[in-house]
């Protein structure tokens, strides 16, 4: 099966959540087959239905003047982070097409990293769906995971931290989780990475666990 691939590159979170929204519909429709979108944002906070507003520790005031959003959004989870350096990945997939399994489809998405860490960096790294969701190494998280289906049909996705600025992540307590901290490929390896390449790591293990042939698009084609 073919999967329609989409570099959004650096775009804001309102504007990627109304690009997620306008092809979920048209998913829900038929009328395009699934969509993978790869997007970086700049720093924004989310939090997903059974998120509190407590695990945010600056006020509004403060993110404000900083620059910084706060979005309630539809997903699984709590409070999450979004800022350069971290690799977004929202999926518009109908899982008619994977056996109708919202906790199968969130344990291939942690695979993809998983794999990727395990062969590229030779980190190993679990999901402990038992208590917590994401992709840990050790008690930290490097991959959080949180999707919405609305008629079968995902969005929403994860976010892979790289290069991340890891000093953002003190404004929150991420995923509402006070007793393990979060970290990225740069503060485990110690370099600055190709964000680039891995991107396209990324593309080619999450291709890889799904079994799917991307297509390469630019978003204007699908959204006529």
């Amino acid at each position: 099966m073919y999967i329609n691939f989409i570099r959004l590159g650096l775009t804001d979170y309102k504007k990627a959540l109304e690009i997620q929204e306008k092809l979920l519909v048209l998913r829900q429709k038929n009328m395009i087959e699934d969509v993978f979108l790869l997007v970086e944002h700049p720093p924004v906070i989310t939090v997903g239905r059974s998120g509190s507003y407590s695990n945010i520790m600056l006020s509004q005031e403060h993110l404000k003047s900083m620059g910084v959003s706060v979005y309630e959004v539809n997903r699984g989870g709590d409070v999450t982070y979004h800022g350069p350096g971290q690799i977004v990945g929202y999926m518009i997939m109908d899982l008619n097409n994977q056996g109708r399994d919202i906790h199968s489809f969130v344990g291939k998405v942690g695979e993809v990293f998983i794999r990727l860490l395990k062969d590229e960096y030779n980190i190993k790294a679990n999901m402990n769906r038992a208590k917590y969701t994401g992709v840990w190494i050790a008690d930290e998280k490097i991959t959080a995971i949180g999707i919405a289906v609305k008629k079968w049909v995902t969005m929403h996705g994860f976010a892979f931290n790289v290069n991340t600025d890891m000093e953002n992540f003190k404004w929150i307590y991420p995923c509402g989780i006070k007793d393990r901290g979060v970290t990225s490929l740069k503060q485990i390896t110690g370099v600055t990475q190709n964000f680039e390449k891995l991107n396209d790591y990324v593309l080619n293990y999450f291709c890889t666990v799904f079994d799917l042939e991307p297509r390469e698009k630019n978003i204007d084609s699908l959204l006529f």
